[in-house]
């Protein structure tokens, strides 16, 4: 595997035959596979460092300071045609920033905020989710454990293994029926993974399992929908009432994005 193609599977950049075609031949690649590891989960890392500061409006005091030095917008103007002076204002105070609250364990060789902690889990979740797609969409006999013909032993058995209650939900209205489900093993417990096709043959899996809801008790945080095409399998990710799903597929992204909102409405 190339670097090109290795940094195309980590950014999800390609068609989703060229995805496909690049990760089959990770099989027979260790050493390619465990670089696309390290750079996943090195890209999720640095995201997850200051994700909630990019929503937050623009201090006053950082307007103030932009317009002394006259680089501010004209009112009206929208702020995503100021990259220059946005990167500037990064660069100017994001040391002080990261000096006052940003690093909480006395020295830059340990990071271990409840948020990145959060965020480390998170990406090691949706991999999980990913892995288990890649590993059972293929399989012609065998791609369940328990069918859909079966689905009240499947629901029962599953959320007894889970310790929590669980609901199949419907995927009819979108084009896509049950295929079954099956059990799997987590970092910290029991997962379940749900698989549904539709006519045209293309599956996607609901994967989930008991985890932390939110990091810091932010419920919004939380039930928020996040993105990830992690190791070319786009899916995603959201967390609600003590459960965590992961929702998996090589459909195209609002595809994918409706049958998450199907799913999370329903459950």
């Amino acid at each position: 595997m190339t670097d090109d193609e290795l940094h195309a599977l980590v950014d999800g950049q390609g068609t989703p035959d060229e995805l496909a075609k690049w990760q089959a031949r990770l099989v027979h690649d260790p050493q390619g596979a465990a670089r696309l590891a390290a750079w996943q989960q090195q890209r999720d890392a640095l995201r997850s460092l200051h994700r909630q500061v990019l929503d937050e409006a623009v201090p006053a005091a950082l307007l103030r300071a932009a317009r002394q030095t006259g680089a501010a917008p004209a009112p009206g103007r929208a702020w995503w045609r100021y990259g220059g002076l946005a990167a500037s204002l990064v660069l100017a105070f994001g040391g002080g920033w990261l000096a006052h609250s940003g690093w909480q364990t006395g020295g830059f060789g340990r990071l271990a905020t409840p948020r990145l902690a959060q965020a480390q889990l998170e990406h090691q979740f949706v991999r999980q989710a990913s892995v288990a797609h890649r590993v059972y969409v293929p399989e012609v006999r065998h791609p369940v454990e328990v069918t859909a013909q079966d689905q009240a032993h499947l629901v029962q058995w599953l959320s007894k293994r889970l310790g929590k209650p669980l609901k199949v939900p419907s995927l009819t209205a979108q084009g896509f029926e049950l295929v079954g489900g099956r059990l799997l093993p987590g970092d910290d417990g029991a997962r379940a993974q749900f698989m549904f096709q539709n006519a045209a043959g293309s599956r996607v899996t609901l994967y989930l399992g008991a985890m932390d809801a939110a990091p810091m008790g932010d419920t919004q945080a939380s039930t928020s929908f996040r993105y990830s095409p992690q190791a070319g399998v786009p899916s995603f990710y959201w967390a609600d009432q003590g459960l965590a799903y992961a929702l998996a597929g090589q459909v195209p992204r609002e595809v994918l994005m409706a049958l998450a909102e199907a799913v999370y409405h329903q459950l």
